[in-house]
């Protein structure tokens, strides 16, 4: 008996599989999409990264480039283009396709858009989309002096704080005094800027919300200190806290020896006019930087 087929087309019981192949029309191939040139970029609906300097956007006075920074170049869409590489001794970038771009002194919000220009004008690129983001500083740096273990300039990033700069230093030691400064030097006809930092705040807030820039010095000043002599058991210079009076510095300085009295106190006390004067004291006077205490004996 013949096969009958759904399109109502008959064939021989013995008809080969083959056959109906062959006897399929083949479908129609569809056309390539014609491909975009090579140096346009292919718009997007997307808004492209804004450059930055640093995971939060902050594009701060901080974030000058210069010689020996490390950054991380993407163009948007083009990931070929994309480098990471050191800024050169002259200042310069050695972009893709373009080749050295010079962006020593700018930020890399700046130095995005330099590039970028570059990519516009020489015709590589038609509406090129550049991100520049600092990996590693190697130009910017930061002085720690005065009263620290290992005073000198350190690498500044993008993320240091005062107090990671004085844990590089070694720490302040035990002549340090409560208040330290930040010093920054102005621009050419700028003031130089004295910022003090109390010692305590580094401790409790790691005082992030100050920024620090490239040419800062962060000066640790000696603490200031008194001394005390006579009837006392240990005679000496010592530091002086912020209110100190004068029986916290006695017992400070091991307490009065039994011949002594803690009636009979004397100071002598430098004058802003770089004269001394002496006179007597009580044990709830407060004791000022470089004070001279003598404890006299007793009458009887």
């Amino acid at each position: 008996a013949p096969l009958t087929l759904s399109n109502s087309l008959s064939l021989p019981a013995d008809a080969h599989k083959s056959d109906l192949a062959l006897a399929a029309p083949a479908p129609t191939p569809l056309a390539p999409k014609p491909e975009a040139p090579a140096q346009a970029a292919r718009p997007s609906a997307a808004p492209a990264p804004a450059p930055s300097a640093s995971a939060d956007g902050d594009d701060s006075p901080l974030m000058k480039l210069g010689a020996g920074d490390m950054v991380s170049m993407q163009v948007y869409g083009r990931p070929e283009l994309s480098t990471q590489a050191y800024i050169s001794d002259d200042g310069k970038l050695n972009a893709p396709l373009v080749g050295p771009v010079n962006i020593a002194g700018l930020s890399p919000n700046d130095a995005a858009i330099k590039i970028a220009e570059a990519y516009r004008s020489g015709g590589f690129l038609l509406q090129p989309q550049v991100n520049i983001t600092l990996q590693q500083f190697k130009s910017q740096q930061i002085s720690v002096l005065g009263e620290v273990k290992n005073p000198g300039r350190y690498t500044l990033d993008s993320r240091t704080s005062i107090f990671d700069l004085l844990a590089q230093a070694g720490g302040a030691s035990a002549d340090a005094a409560d208040t330290i400064y930040l010093i920054r030097h102005g621009d050419k006809d700028g003031p130089t800027q004295r910022i003090p930092v109390a010692m305590q705040e580094l401790v409790r807030h790691s005082a992030g919300e100050l920024s620090l820039h490239g040419g800062d010095s962060i000066y640790v000043p000696k603490a200031p200190q008194f001394y005390i002599y006579g009837e006392v058991r240990t005679p000496a210079r010592y530091r002086l806290d912020s209110g100190m009076t004068v029986v916290q510095a006695i017992a400070m300085g091991g307490g009065v020896t039994d011949r002594g009295s803690d009636s009979r106190i004397e100071i002598r006390r430098r004058n802003p006019d770089g004269s001394f004067k002496t006179f007597s004291a009580h044990a709830t006077d407060t004791v000022q930087a470089d004070d001279v205490i003598r404890i006299k004996e007793r009458i009887f």
